[in-house]
């Protein structure tokens, strides 16, 4: 209790309450996802491992607790003209869904380098796709048109309160599931999902490790968390497409003061970590997903002597929307 209002009293976005909340919400839209161990996996990483298996979530990845709490917390007035996002990935796709779901109008404004196969779960899943050029400001433009044209609400796919709840979600299921784990790996981008998880996780076990795991070619989060500071990077260059997001406002505090760590790879780890859920755990994972058991695998944390006692680890395997090229030319590298 004490932990709890500790977090509370810091006015983050979201808290245990919310969360808790958010978990009664989408209760019924939402699978509980497995958790799965490996011997094998065990064997390699010297720790146990506890994959909580969000790949396996409606829309093939975490995004859409978020997105379900985000839709179902709006009052029937703020629903009818619908919601509006823009996301080059599995937001757009959970977002669609959930508003599927509730029967109103998704807009999603799509770049046009997204990956097909997320194109094709929002099309699939009834959101009305716009498209922009490949920029962010392209991007916040044309969602800025959508809005003043429709009224819609607009779901920020990391930086608010609701949706961050909703992925917090995740570390009520695995503490249930693997009460023993007294770590968590998270892959971190815009920073919703670790946030999530970190302020639950620490919330019901404040001597619990949360750790980021995040691509070299896309770590501002750890510059950031070096610095004191959001840092934003003028490009990116990584295959996990979907961890190219900066922090926001709200999520940065979270990673600033309850992450313990940011575990930066190369993204031929994050491809053998691939390579190592689908041979292994019989698992596709998409490389946003594999990264934190690339993190958990490199040398930069199995040797670190400050996390020797991290002994059960929780992975989160974030989404399994894999564009099949992409996967078969990173296989053959």
């Amino acid at each position: 209790m004490e932990a709890e209002n500790e977090i509370r009293s810091k006015r983050y976005a979201a808290d245990i309450s919310s969360i808790r909340e958010a978990q009664v919400r989408i209760n019924s839209f939402i699978h509980k996802t497995p958790v799965l161990t490996s011997e094998t996996l065990n064997s390699l990483a010297g720790r146990g491992l506890f994959f909580k298996c969000e790949c396996f979530q409606k829309g093939g990845a975490f995004k859409f607790r978020g997105a379900c709490n985000a839709i179902f917390s709006l009052d029937d007035e703020q629903a009818a003209k619908g919601v509006v996002t823009h996301s080059s990935g599995n937001h757009a796709a959970a977002l669609s869904l959930a508003a599927k779901l509730r029967g109103i109008p998704a807009y999603i404004v799509i770049p046009e380098n997204a990956p097909r196969c997320k194109v094709e779960n929002v099309i699939r899943y009834g959101g009305q796709v716009i498209w922009s050029r490949a920029t962010m400001q392209s991007r916040e433009d044309i969602a800025t048109r959508v809005l003043q044209e429709t009224g819609a609400v607009l779901l920020h796919p990391y930086n608010d309160g609701r949706i961050i709840s909703g992925q917090g979600t995740i570390s009520l299921e695995l503490l249930e599931q693997a009460p023993q784990i007294d770590t968590i790996m998270v892959p971190i981008s815009g920073g919703g999902l670790i946030s999530g998880v970190a302020l639950a996780a620490k919330s019901i076990n404040p001597a619990i490790r949360v750790f980021a795991a995040e691509p070299k070619g896309a770590n501002d989060a750890a510059q950031s968390k070096n610095a004191g500071r959001i840092i934003t990077l003028p490009e990116t260059n990584t295959i996990a497409d979907g961890l190219r997001a900066s922090l926001g406002d709200l999520t940065w505090p979270v990673v600033r003061d309850l992450v313990d760590d940011i575990i930066v790879v190369e993204d031929k780890e994050i491809i053998e970590a691939m390579k190592l859920c689908y041979e292994i755990l019989k698992v596709a994972v998409e490389p946003s997903g594999a990264i934190g058991l690339a993190a958990v695998l490199s040398d930069s944390f199995k040797k670190n002597p400050a996390w020797k006692n991290c002994r059960n680890v929780g992975i989160v395997l974030s989404g399994g929307n894999v564009d099949l090229g992409v996967l078969w030319d990173s296989l053959g590298k």
